[in-house]
């Protein structure tokens, strides 16, 4: 089933449109295929009857995406400007930068969905699994001292 959804989430993300006969737990209902809580963007699909040929299913692809509109440059400076451009490419909402067990002619590979893992990500609101901190000035006993702040304080400490 993993190598079922990784090879539908690799067609996605290049745009294909698939028809029935693919191998799919058909339940009617949708999967979510990208969940980019960085991007504010959700992609799920679901197998629907073709508008040509109601005898076949076609894959219908469904994009979410929420724009957060007073977005900063960069998030973590509340004094940046406003963000004003931003930009959604499907390779990257979709790419996979952790190794998936796929199974090949008998034997268990290790598979990455993305060869550019190590580029950074830009960011339009908060991923709150990641830690973001802030230098703020903190004053005490009347001495100012520059310090870090979090600003995700849940992902940033340890239960």
């Amino acid at each position: 089933m993993k190598s079922s959804l990784l090879w539908v989430t690799l067609a996605v993300s290049l745009g294909f449109v698939l028809v029935a006969g693919y191998q799919w737990n058909d339940d009617g209902e949708e999967r979510v295929l990208v969940n980019n809580k960085c991007k504010c963007v959700t992609v799920t699909s679901k197998f629907v009857p073709s508008k040509d040929n109601p005898e076949e299913e076609v894959l219908e692809r469904n994009i979410r995406i929420i724009v957060p509109l007073k977005s900063r440059q960069n998030i973590s400076d509340p004094t940046s400007p406003l963000r004003t451009n931003f930009v959604y490419r499907m390779t990257e909402l979709c790419k996979k930068c952790d190794p998936v067990e796929i199974e090949l002619g008998g034997e268990t590979y290790q598979a990455q969905q993305s060869t550019s893992c190590n580029e950074p990500e830009t960011c339009y609101t908060y991923n709150r699994d990641k830690c973001y901190t802030t230098t703020i000035p903190f004053v005490y006993q009347g001495e100012t001292k520059q310090i870090q702040a979090a600003l995700t304080p849940a992902s940033c400490y340890a239960d």
